[in-house]
C-alpha cells in the first residue's frame, strides 16, 4: 500500500539502495522462522457415515376372523373344532406312522419314539384338514338333497316359508337330527318366524360354508325373491347345476383311481423291501453306519416329496 511504499523510499534515500535489500530479506527470513515455530494444525479427517438400512418388518397374515350367523348359534365351516376323541385318533395315528417307518428303516426304538413324539401335532393337523373337507363335502351333497326338496315344495304351489319348512322335515328323515344341512334349516326356518329375511339367512350360510355353489344360489335366490322371479325355475336349475358339477367329480376320481393306487403301491413298496432286508439278517446295508443313516434319511426325503407332488397332481377339483 502507499504507506509502505512511502516508508521504503525513505530507507532507500537514507541507507541507500544496498542495505534496504538486506533489510528486507533479513526481516522475510524472520518472518519465515516465526511461522515456522508456531504449532501446525492437524486436519481432521471426517468419517463417512453411511446411511443406517431401515428394517422392514415382516406384515404377517390377518388371523381368520369367524364369520357370525344373523341369528342363533352356527358354525363356521371353515373352522373345524376337533373333540377329544377326534384329537386323540389324529394323535395316535401321527405316532404310529413315525415309530412305524422309523423303525423299519432305522431299528432304534428310542429314535422312533422321538420321531412318533415329533408327528403328534403334525397327524393332528392332517386329520383335522381331511374331517374339514370331509364335512364341506357331504355339506355339498345335503345342499343337493335340499334344492329338490324345494323344488318340489315350489312345484306344488308352496310359498317360501312352506317350502323350507318342508325341506327341513324331509332332510331330518334322511340325514336326522345332528346334520349340518337340518341345523342350518332349523336356523332359517327359526329367523323367519323371528322376523329375519330368508336373503339375509341364506347369504349368511353361504358365507360360512364357503362352498361356491352355496353362495351363487344365495346370490341369485336374493335377486329372483326380491324382484318376484320364477323361484321354481332358480332352484330346478340350480339343483341341476350341483348335480352335473358332482358327476363330474366322480367322473374324474373313477379316471384316477388307477393313478391313486399307483401313488399308493409306490410308497409301500420302500417299507416292504426294508422288511425284507431286515428278515435276512444283519446285513451291511441294514446297519446304522452315518453314510446309511444319511441314503435312508435322503431316500425318505425323495419318497416324501414324490408323494406329496404326487398327491397335488391328483386331487382335482371343480
Amino acid at each position: 500500500d502507499w504507506y509502505a511504499q512511502e516508508i521504503l523510499c525513505i530507507m532507500i534515500i537514507n541507507c541507500g539502495l544496498p542495505e534496504c535489500i538486506q533489510a528486507c530479506r533479513s526481516s522475510g527470513q524472520k518472518e519465515a522462522y516465526e511461522t515456522s515455530k508456531k504449532p501446525k494444525t492437524k486436519t481432521v479427517k471426517q468419517k463417512k457415515v453411511k446411511p443406517q438400512k431401515i428394517k422392514q418388518k415382516k406384515v404377517k397374515a390377518p388371523k381368520y376372523i369367524p364369520v357370525k350367523p344373523v341369528f342363533g348359534t352356527a358354525e363356521d365351516y371353515y373352522i373345524y373344532r376337533l373333540n377329544p376323541v377326534e384329537t386323540a385318533t389324529g394323535a395316535l395315528l401321527g405316532g404310529i406312522v413315525g415309530f412305524f417307518f422309523s423303525m423299519v428303516f432305522f431299528r432304534n426304538v428310542i429314535f422312533s419314539l422321538i420321531v412318533g413324539l415329533l408327528l403328534v401335532v403334525p397327524g393332528i393337523r392332517k386329520y383335522r384338514d381331511y374331517l374339514k373337507d370331509k364335512r364341506m363335502k357331504n355339506l355339498l351333497y345335503q345342499f343337493r338333497d335340499m334344492m329338490e326338496s324345494l323344488s318340489a315344495s315350489y312345484s306344488a304351489g308352496k310359498n317360501t316359508q312352506g317350502a323350507f319348512l318342508d325341506a327341513c322335515g324331509d332332510l331330518i328323515g334322511i340325514y336326522g337330527e345332528k346334520a349340518d344341512i337340518v341345523k342350518e334349516l332349523k336356523l332359517i326356518v327359526d329367523g323367519i318366524y323371528n322376523g329375519q329375511s330368508v336373503e339375509e339367512m341364506l347369504s349368511n350360510f353361504a358365507a360360512r360354508s364357503h362352498l361356491d355353489d352355496i353362495e351363487s344360489f344365495a346370490t341369485i335366490f336374493e335377486v329372483t325373491n326380491r324382484y318376484g322371479g320364477d323361484m321354481r325355475r332358480v332352484v330346478g336349475e340350480t339343483r341341476e347345476i350341483i348335480n352335473d358339477k358332482i358327476e363330474t367329480e366322480l367322473e374324474i376320481q373313477t379316471l384316477l383311481t388307477a393313478n391313486k393306487n399307483d401313488l399308493n403301491i409306490m410308497i409301500v413298496m420302500p417299507v416292504l423291501i426294508m422288511l425284507m432286508l431286515n428278515g435276512m439278517g444283519n446285513m451291511s446295508i441294514v446297519q446304522n453306519t452315518p453314510l446309511n443313516v444319511l441314503v435312508k434319511i435322503g431316500a425318505l426325503a425323495l419318497f416324501g416329496t414324490a408323494y406329496y407332488m404326487g398327491r397335488k397332481i391328483v386331487d382335482i377339483k371343480i
